[in-house]
């Protein structure tokens, strides 16, 4: 069995920054494509970023410049650095994770993941 665990959500005021992780366990090649989706109260999950297992990592352009995700050298933890976090950014956040190749580009929707996490929520006040 694979299972996705977040942490690392909260309140935060705009401009602050937080950091979630999310620790992987399964077999590895569940982890080929390793992605943050985030969703807001009332709209459709949405791609953050993602990170192949080898690869260059792809972010949504609204949070270009200010996430980075990266992952651990084992591929056991998945984390989204998150800085100058503005209001529009408040959502539940989730890891996702899939095993096999997926040619399409991104933003990938979120039914190409099989492996999700319970989500962490993020909330960023003026």
């Amino acid at each position: 069995q694979v299972h996705l665990v977040e942490s690392g959500g909260g309140s935060v005021q705009a401009g602050g920054s937080l950091r979630l992780s999310c620790v992987i366990s399964g077999y590895t090649e569940s982890r080929r494509y390793m992605a943050w989706f985030r969703q807001a109260p009332g709209k459709e999950r949405e791609g953050v970023a993602f990170i192949p297992h080898l690869g260059v990592a792809t972010y949504a352009d609204s949070v270009k410049g200010r996430f980075t995700i990266s992952k651990d050298n084992a591929g056991n933890t998945l984390y989204l650095q998150m800085n100058n976090l503005k209001p529009e950014d408040t959502a539940t956040y989730y890891c996702a994770a899939r095993a096999a190749f997926y040619s399409g580009s991104w933003p990938h929707p979120p039914s190409v993941y099989t492996y999700w996490g319970q989500g962490t929520k993020v909330t960023v006040y003026s």
